[in-house]
């Protein structure tokens, strides 16, 4: 009698959450019913989406129930959580979250993500003015009741992935040191998808870096004995995860389109690095970044046999057309080096930004 009791109100009962906005935070609903209904199912109809910096994109999710139409029960309230996954897999970064008429966004995102709700089961994010840091997976789960389920959606970016090292050379940077290093020139440490990726479409660099995962890595197109062997395979040679603290390498870079115009400046003189900086502050604009150049290259074929003073000190200059006595072998952008500031004249390359 006893158990026959207890059954009776389990099949009733349920726990609502608080009304205001920390329910979203550090509640779910719980409901409990002894009935079986059909199963919640979420589904993701493209499993990647690719789009731009300063673009607008859509990630997509919708909830079902199994063998029916509808989006819910009419019971429970559904609860939408999207968070972004990273290399840890015990950990996720909170990115939005509704439930009823409680909305909240999270971190760099606030602002930007809403859900497109274009239906009663549509728990699609949208994602505004997209930042390099928004690369990478998004789970979408919904919640209703005991029942959830979730699907998982990437989100690329058109880019370029560069190597970088200092004026101090090679394998220089730790791990933080490596980040900020990319953030400066106007980039974002790679993922090894992406630094992947540059490899099949022919990057090929011998020098190891750092990649977002905390592991280090290099591209190997053309094997060869001062890298890895020339009897070895093409692909990503892999160093294993090291101390984030103390071990010191170089740096891959990604970084996508700008909002604004790369050029050479024309001016009657060569300079020095302080004359470089100046000359584009007087013609509206800043010296441009390492990640701009790379960018201007690889996105919009900009092309130019003059070398130039960048932001960090470094001479480069960029070719897509490659010919006699401008990198006559292969498409690039050529790294002459990091001269002395004080004495060494070159042309500047500036950016300005649109407004």
């Amino acid at each position: 009698m006893k158990s026959l009791l207890f059954l009776v109100l389990i099949s009733v009962c349920w726990a609502e959450p608080h009304p205001d906005n920390s329910s979203l935070e550090h509640e779910r609903i719980i409901h409990i019913q002894a009935e079986n209904g059909p199963r919640l199912l979420v589904v993701a109809e493209q499993a990647k989406i690719f789009s731009h910096r300063g673009g607008n994109v859509t990630l997509p999710c919708k909830f079902y129930h199994e063998h029916t139409s509808t989006a819910g029960s009419g019971t429970h309230k559904i609860r939408v959580k999207w968070t972004k996954l990273t290399s840890d897999y015990l950990k996720e970064v909170d990115v939005f979250v509704a439930m009823g008429h409680h909305r909240k966004s999270y971190g760099n995102y606030q602002g930007r993500v809403f859900l497109r709700e274009s239906s009663e089961n549509d728990a699609s994010l949208i994602i505004t003015n997209i930042i390099l840091e928004d690369y990478g997976r998004y789970k979408c789960e919904v919640i209703e009741g005991l029942e959830d389920d979730t699907a998982v959606v990437a989100l690329n970016l058109e880019g370029v992935v560069f190597p970088y090292a200092p004026r101090l050379g090679r394998y220089n940077l730790n791990f933080h040191e490596a980040q900020r290093a990319c953030l400066d020139q106007d980039s974002v440490i790679a993922s090894f998808d992406q630094l992947y990726d540059a490899w099949r479409s022919g990057l090929d660099w011998c020098n190891a870096g750092w990649l977002s995962d905390g592991s280090v890595q290099y591209p190997i197109t053309k094997p060869r004995e001062p890298c890895g062997g020339k009897n070895t395979v093409p692909g990503v040679r892999n160093y294993g995860f090291w101390d984030k603290d103390k071990s010191q390498y170089d740096v891959f870079c990604f970084t996508s389109n700008f909002n604004g115009r790369f050029y050479y400046l024309i001016h009657p003189t060569k300079l020095t690095y302080d004359e470089a900086v100046q000359a584009c502050l007087k013609d509206g604009a800043q010296i441009a970044k390492v990640g701009q150049i790379f960018a201007a290259w690889k996105l919009l074929g900009y092309d130019r046999c003059d070398a130039g003073w960048l932001a960090d000190g470094s001479v480069r200059y960029p070719i897509s057309r490659p010919r006699k006595r401008c990198s006559p072998n292969e498409a690039a952008v050529r790294f002459v080096g990091f001269p002395d500031k004080k004495h060494k004249l070159y042309g500047v390359y500036c950016f300005r930004a649109y407004n």
